[in-house]
């Protein structure tokens, strides 16, 4: 995530996401703003859903009644992010849209894990090691622990990771990706 760009979370009216969405895209395109307000994002799941003992893939708003938008920013005088009243002014002028998720509907960025955690962005981790590599943990709560990779979700930025805890416990932990190094030997 650029340091001149964050996520923000806008609420709108249930099944008005995608129509927020178009709106929003129309105008910036419109008033040529492509360099306030960045992306738009509405997550998604695919769920096998069965009706009549057929199965179908189905997506699922993951949050019904949310678009996340990505906003240029400027920081301000306490180094807090900040974005245009023009953005702000379309965003929050947008038919459908009720208003923005924070204290008293000011907008308040997305951290960079919420992004993460989301997957709204997605992180490319080049991963140099495979399952049954010994690894070291630079997390913070298990720094310093060591153990063997059991399964490896690149797609999910995961990794299971066996280390013998207290009293020579084995315990899996899941970890993300850069959460782990290889040993070294």
């Amino acid at each position: 995530m650029s340091e001149d760009s964050r996520w923000y979370v806008i609420h709108t009216y249930s099944g008005y996401e995608n129509k927020v969405a178009n709106n929003i895209e129309k105008i910036v395109e419109n008033r040529k703003m492509q360099d306030q307000i960045l992306d738009m994002n509405i997550p998604m799941e695919t769920v096998i859903e069965i009706k009549d003992d057929k199965k179908r893939e189905v997506e699922r708003k993951l949050f019904p009644g949310y678009v996340l938008i990505k906003v240029a920013v400027t920081l301000d005088k306490d180094d807090r992010p900040e974005m245009s009243d023009d953005a702000w002014l379309i965003i929050r002028n947008t038919r459908g849209v009720t208003g923005f998720v924070g204290p008293d509907s000011k907008p308040v960025p997305l951290s960079e894990s919420e992004v993460i955690q989301m997957g709204v962005e997605k992180r490319s981790v080049e991963v140099s090691y495979q399952v049954g590599d010994l690894v070291n943990i630079v997390d913070e709560i298990f720094d310093g622990f060591s153990g063997t990779v059991e399964e490896l979700y690149l797609d999910k930025n995961q990794v299971r990771v066996r280390v013998s805890a207290l009293f020579g416990k084995e315990t899996i932990i899941e970890l993300e990706l850069d959460q782990v190094e290889p040993a070294v030997k």
